[in-house]
């Protein structure tokens, strides 16, 4: 069973105790940071699977340490803050937060926010590992192994990656992957899932021009098959 493993960044040590209680009673691992230097630090050592981050951090621009994790990390991060001026939200989107509340808060809609982004960020327990002659994928690990060479992918790459497998055989739409990369609040074209669409083929694919693993349903979104299920799949345009 995967446990979710969710790191609490609040200077707040009160807080910081009463988030890491609850959290606890429903079935999270949790991790504590009271500084953004820190933070940076645990996430690195152990890639937790969502972030409450406050903004108002000890000796640090919280903004720039938000930026900082998103560059490194494809985690969603939940900004808990007590400013509420609308441009600091903003601020915080920008930087590359998925979500923004507002202290005090509700603790019943915290929770199912924190449902709702692991849902769409977590494998399901059927895909926590992916494995065919070409490609091995260990989700937990991120590990990713492509023809007996392993392969770095960015944190945009392997959340795409996972999204795709966890729907192996069925298409999903370019608005649902773009939600899943970017966050619901994020709006774009789909050039940028494009962009990632390319980078991760080029990383993962004999040829990315004639893909084995992604293929592209036009006007719809992308689907994932391994190369046995392609050889039985329709041809596709695959730009």
């Amino acid at each position: 069973m995967i446990v979710p493993r969710i790191l609490i960044v609040d200077s707040d040590y009160k807080l910081r105790r009463t988030l890491h209680a609850r959290l606890r009673t429903h079935g999270y691992a949790v991790l504590e940071s009271r500084t953004g230097g820190d933070a940076l630090k645990i996430i690195r050592r152990t890639r937790p699977d969502l972030i409450l981050f406050d903004i108002d951090l000890p000796e640090t621009d919280g903004m720039e340490i938000c930026r900082r994790i998103r560059r490194s990390s494809d985690a969603p991060i939940i900004v808990v803050t007590a400013r509420k001026a609308p441009h600091d939200k903003v601020f915080a989107l920008d930087a590359g937060a998925d979500d923004y509340v507002v202290k005090p808060f509700e603790w019943g809609e915290l929770l199912a926010r924190i449902r709702a982004f692991l849902r769409r960020y977590l494998p399901s327990e059927t895909t926590s590992s992916f494995a065919n002659g070409d490609m091995t994928v260990d989700f937990e690990r991120r590990q990713v192994t492509v023809r007996g060479r392993t392969v770095h992918l960015g944190p945009k790459e392997f959340h795409l990656l996972k999204c795709l497998v966890a729907h192996k055989g069925k298409v999903v739409a370019h608005r649902d992957l773009f939600r899943a990369l970017w966050g619901p609040r994020h709006h774009g074209n789909q050039d940028n899932l494009r962009v990632v669409i390319n980078q991760l083929r080029k990383k993962i694919e004999i040829d990315p021009a004639h893909p084995q693993f992604i293929h592209t349903d036009p006007w719809v979104g992308y689907r994932f098959y391994a190369p046995a299920d392609s050889r039985r799949a329709e041809p596709r345009n695959n730009s």
